[in-house]
């Protein structure tokens, strides 16, 4: 198996992964939301996503490329994943994490980067902001689709069931967290299910490595890429601590 990772601009680092050679891009990029009005969106992601009264993930940096505007957003994840589909093979998978806000701006996007929108899966991180009088925004989304058909060999697929839609798994606790809107590691491995056996997976986004943790515990190939050093230095070192655990197990 092999692990690589990249600290550098996606659109830049993208080119140094060979062409069709990519089974699932998975990811999670800056949702460039946090609030209603434009003065919300150019806050830091400490002051939008994070509570500084306490030691929780407001100990760690802010991340860059999280205060555009929707239409500013719409495009840039349209360059990002239109790069993205000429490493993909015929029939990859693309999953995007976005939340409420950005999601239409999101499956626009995917659409005009060639990608085919199969659908949105659900998170329930089970955890939202109290804002009483209001309905509770448990939910994060994984717009996904392919790149091109997708067959399916209905003769070997008897007796075997679709995917989960939908699923709750608490989110990563702030003690334990590498990242500010750090995913949980059980989620990835579920969503990377989808994958044939021993697959390539891209994240362009990659943070602080959770993709990255999660391929190596399900026996994939991983390329990431990641624009903050600091993250790329914190993900090299989990996905080598990954690879140490499955050896000694």
């Amino acid at each position: 198996m092999k692990y690589k990772t990249f600290c550098g601009d996606c659109l830049e680092e993208i080119s140094k992964i060979m062409d069709e050679s990519v089974d699932m891009i998975l990811t999670d990029p800056p949702y460039s939301s946090g609030g209603m009005f434009v003065g919300d969106r150019k806050a830091d992601t400490r002051s939008k996503y994070c509570d500084g009264k306490y030691n929780g993930a407001a100990r760690f940096k802010s991340f860059t490329g999280d205060n555009m505007d929707q239409r500013s957003f719409t495009e840039f994840c349209r360059k990002v994943f239109s790069k993205c589909r000429k490493k993909a093979k015929v029939g990859a998978v693309l999953a995007v994490f976005v939340d409420w806000r950005q999601l239409p701006a999101l499956t626009d996007a995917i659409q005009m980067a060639g990608w085919i929108w199969r659908g949105v899966a659900v998170w329930n991180k089970g955890s939202a902001r109290n804002v009483p009088g209001r309905y509770r925004q448990d939910c994060e989304f994984i717009v996904w689709g392919t790149n091109g058909k997708k067959e399916i060999n209905w003769e070997k697929a008897k007796g075997t069931k679709a995917l989960k839609g939908c699923f709750e798994i608490a989110s990563v606790s702030t003690g334990k967290k590498h990242h500010q809107t750090e995913k949980p590691v059980e989620l990835l491995e579920r969503l990377l299910e989808i994958l044939p056996e021993g697959g390539l997976v891209l994240d362009p986004f990659m943070g602080s490595g959770s993709t990255g943790v999660a391929c190596v515990n399900k026996g994939c190939d991983f390329v990431g890429i990641e624009l903050d050093e600091d993250y790329c230095v914190t993900a090299a070192k989990r996905i080598k601590e990954a690879e140490v655990n499955v050896e000694r197990n």
